[in-house]
């Protein structure tokens, strides 16, 4: 491994991703989402500031903060990330989850930003979210998430949001293969459609 030097005012995203202690195809999804401002050379390759790198390096320390609260990785469990700014409707979710009869890992963040931080992060298998959110939302981070060449191209996508189809396709529509549900949750129906998410997540692995 590279040993980046402190007197760099630039980095590569291999020498961002050994700083930040993520894969660099992360941090390549969060430059082109605009997690992580960048630019390219003459020759293509991407440069990022460092002073840039160190400030997500801090975000990224003031929004984990509260993981450190979290239960240890439980093998063969899901890893869940939910995207929700309204604090009522987390602790909501958190408990509707916590009453599901197989393990889940539940990561969350409170816009597409930190969302788009917490998958470079955690990988989660699945990731319910809602679409209108402060600062980057939900339409935004999941087509940066379906952007070809992201690496994000199989992730399960899943919408929980209050507003209609019309309103949704006034704002672009969602992308191809997000399944998206329609405020108030039928969580029974959510229930189910995470828990082939997890059964499909245990035969994969029975099979490697």
């Amino acid at each position: 491994m590279r040993k980046i030097s402190v007197n760099e005012d630039v980095m590569t995203t291999r020498e961002a991703g050994e700083t930040l202690g993520v894969a660099v195809r992360t941090v390549q999804l969060w430059v082109e989402a605009g997690v992580l401002p960048a630019w390219r050379t003459a020759g293509g390759h991407r440069r990022i500031a460092r002073s840039a790198v160190e400030k997500l390096m801090a975000e990224r320390q003031n929004d984990l903060a509260p993981l450190s609260n979290q239960v240890a990785p439980v093998p063969d469990s899901l890893r869940l990330l939910l995207v929700e700014d309204d604090p009522l409707l987390l602790r909501l979710f958190t408990g509707v989850v916590a009453g599901w009869n197989f393990p889940v890992e539940l990561t969350t963040a409170t816009n597409g930003f930190e969302g788009l931080v917490r998958i470079g992060e955690t990988r989660p298998d699945i990731v319910v979210s809602d679409l209108v959110m402060p600062g980057m939302d939900g339409f935004e981070m999941l087509r940066a998430l379906k952007k070809p060449g992201s690496g994000f191209g199989s992730l399960k996508l899943l919408v929980i949001t209050a507003l209609s189809t019309e309103e949704i396709l006034e704002r672009g529509g969602l992308p191809e293969g997000v399944t998206c549900f329609q405020k108030p949750v039928n969580y029974g129906k959510l229930e189910a459609l995470v828990h082939k998410c997890f059964t499909d997540k245990l035969q994969r692995v029975a099979v490697l």
